[in-house]
This record gives structure tokens, C-alpha cells and sequence, in this order.
């Protein structure tokens, strides 16, 4: 990646941008010897987005508009002279593109992750809890629906009565009532970027009808944190156009068997899941 191209990538890191405004930064990056002489309407044409959009992005990086983002990039741009050719560099191949710096950002994600598991006592926590409860309803709306489905499709192999919730409307609080005459006592929720208002409206709506909450999410200063929940910060990537969430689906697997080491016949269920699944061919290998 040119110097240029790292600037700026050092002038969005930090900023939580949306899905539009980080195609923008996409390409003032694969654009970057260009950007500083790009008008908006060029941006915006390159970018495939709108004219406002470029405005809204330049206000989100903290500038007045986009002319004060322009001014910046040409003012803290290297004197051409002292600036390597194009295509040319120190002989060293080039060590991180947009896409490498992105499975590296998540690298390090994993890394935080690790470091914050060396205290496991949360996560077994949890784990009892999930054990523990009756029934189990697993909550993830629109981005974090993924991660939800992921892990009520293995718990279901292990925990007598898992409840997928991952569709929003005037339903879902008919779904918790549900759950809780089931027997649930803890409802897991995954709460991911852009974090949903209907999620914190669930969560709400689960306390009052006393649930205990457990939840994932990209930060223990999500807007679903809550003082009573147990809550397990896990970050996203936000390098790429839409968040990458690697660490938050690791950390799923891992309450997985966190959850497993407090039910006595997981593994027991797990055997006879895969006996049957011999007895009909289910799986190729």
C-alpha cells in the first residue's frame, strides 16, 4: 500500500462509519494519490454513492464539509518531490493491503479476545447459567441473527429446549412470553453493530418479565449494556464495507462449551445425535 493510501487509512481508523461512508473510504484508499484533487461530485461518481453521501462522510471524519477534508489531505500530503514514484518503494513488496489489513484487524479482535478470556470466570458463569435454564431463547436481530442461528443450531444437539429469536415485529415479545412459561430463567442475546432499538426493546421487555440476560456484543459499552446483565464484550472488524465478526462467533462456540460443561448429558446426546445421524446417511464423510 502507497503512503498515501496508509494515511488515509490512519484518518478513518477510529471512526465508526456506515456502510455507505466506508465505500467512500474504499476508494479515496485505492484512490489515494488522486484524493486530495477529487471534487465531491467526482468522489460520489467514483464511490457509486451520492453527493450528500461525500458531505455526511467528511462530517462523520469530524470535518465541517468535504472542502475542509480536501484542504486537510492536500496540506498533510508529502511534497511530490520527496514522494517515491508510483510503483516504486524501498524494494520490499508491499505489506498490507485494504484486504490484508482487515483479516488483520480481526486477527488482533482475537487476540483481545484471548486476553480477556485468561479471567474465564464470566464466560463459566454464563455457561452455568445457560446450563441451568429450562428452556433457552437465543436472541439476534438483522446483523446479529447469524451469530444467534449459529449457536442455536449447535446448542440444539446438547440443550433439551433452545428457542431461536431472530425475527423483530409485535411478535417477539409474545415469543419471550413463551419462553418463560416454557421454565427459561436466562435469555442469551447476541447485540451486534448497528445495534437495533427493537433489540434494547426485547431485552427491556425480558428483564420485566424476569429473565436474566446474558449478552454478547461488540463492546461492554455497547447502548444494550445494562448493570444487571452479564455482559461478554467480544469487538467487531470495521475495516471492510460492512463489520466483520469473527471474534463475537468464537465467542459463541466458546459459551457453547462452557454451556456443555454444565449439562450432564451433553455428551451423551451428542453420541446418540451422531449414531443416528450414521443410521441415515445424513453426512457425506
Amino acid at each position: 500500500m502507497s503512503s498515501a493510501g496508509a494515511r488515509l487509512l490512519k484518518l478513518f481508523e477510529g471512526h465508526r462509519l456506515t456502510p455507505t461512508q466506508r465505500r467512500i473510504a474504499h476508494c479515496m484508499v485505492r484512490q489515494a494519490g488522486d484524493a486530495p484533487f477529487l471534487s465531491s461530485v467526482e468522489l460520489a461518481e467514483l464511490a457509486g454513492v451520492s453527493q450528500p453521501s461525500v458531505t455526511r462522510f467528511a462530517v462523520a471524519l469530524g470535518f465541517d464539509g468535504y472542502p475542509a477534508l480536501r484542504r486537510h489531505l492536500r496540506e498533510t500530503a508529502p511534497e511530490t518531490a520527496s514522494s517515491p514514484p508510483r510503483g516504486e518503494d524501498d524494494g520490499e513488496p508491499d505489506p498490507c493491503n485494504a484486504y490484508q489489513q482487515a483479516v488483520q484487524a480481526e486477527i488482533d479482535n482475537l487476540r483481545h479476545l484471548a486476553a480477556l478470556l485468561a479471567d474465564p470466570a464470566p464466560v463459566e458463569r454464563a455457561g452455568r447459567m445457560l446450563a441451568a435454564t429450562p428452556a433457552l431463547p437465543v436472541l439476534g436481530l438483522r446483523a446479529a441473527s447469524a451469530q444467534a442461528r449459529g449457536f442455536a443450531y449447535f446448542a440444539a444437539k446438547v440443550h433439551p429446549d433452545v428457542r431461536l429469536l431472530d425475527e423483530g415485529g409485535s411478535m417477539l415479545a409474545d415469543r419471550i412470553d413463551g419462553c418463560v412459561r416454557a421454565g427459561a430463567q436466562v435469555l442469551l442475546c447476541f447485540a451486534l453493530p448497528r445495534h437495533p432499538k427493537e433489540v434494547a426493546e426485547a431485552l427491556s421487555y425480558a428483564r420485566g418479565a424476569g429473565l436474566r440476560i446474558v449478552t454478547v456484543a461488540d463492546s461492554a459499552f455497547a447502548p444494550v449494556a445494562h448493570p444487571e446483565d452479564l455482559l461478554l464484550p467480544a469487538a467487531v472488524g470495521t475495516g471492510l464495507v460492512f463489520d466483520t465478526a469473527c471474534a463475537p462467533m468464537l465467542l459463541g462456540r466458546v459459551l457453547l462449551e462452557a454451556m456443555c460443561d454444565g449439562l450432564p448429558q451433553a455428551q451423551a446426546r451428542l453420541e446418540d445425535f451422531d449414531a443416528r445421524a450414521a443410521e441415515r446417511g445424513l453426512f457425506m464423510e
